[in-house]
């Protein structure tokens, strides 16, 4: 799997969390997210991630937790509608992806033989999806893999 290797900043984010079995109710949160933005005046130029928070091999699929966020000006006041929270920065390999289930299936299971054969150690932050400009409207995301 081709990457690139990216140096994030720490991001303030808006997210929405769903808890449940990881699937097409995950973009249900995320849409409420960009409706939400685009009510706020922070949709356009957004960055945009979707975070599984969990692991559904080793945790319960009906308590797995999904955030979908937006990174969000400092000075931006917040609505009791979202929560606030900030994004590690650090370095991330970066994946780019076809946004259809199939595709990112096959990318998580192609991530940890990718890290290991290029001799990169995963932290312990979570994968996160990014979207980001042309990629909100695109069918292609960033998986991006703190390293």
């Amino acid at each position: 799997m081709q990457f690139k290797i990216e140096t994030f900043p720490t991001y303030r984010i808006a997210y929405m969390r769903r808890v449940g079995e990881y699937g097409p109710a995950n973009m249900e949160v995320m849409e409420n997210l960009k409706k939400w933005a685009k009510e706020n005046n922070v949709l356009e130029s957004a960055t945009l991630f979707g975070i599984p928070q969990d692991n559904p091999v080793t945790t319960n699929p009906n308590n797995c937790r999904f955030d979908a966020c937006i990174v969000i000006p400092n000075d931006f006041q917040l609505d009791d509608s979202v929560h606030e929270g900030e994004l590690s920065g650090g370095k991330y390999l970066v994946f780019e992806v076809r946004h259809t289930a199939e595709a990112i299936q096959n990318a998580y299971a192609e991530i940890v033989p990718s890290l290991q054969s290029n001799g990169f150690q995963m932290r312990s932050n979570p994968i996160m999806e990014k979207y980001t400009g042309d990629l909100i409207s695109n069918p292609y995301c960033e998986i991006c893999v703190p390293i």
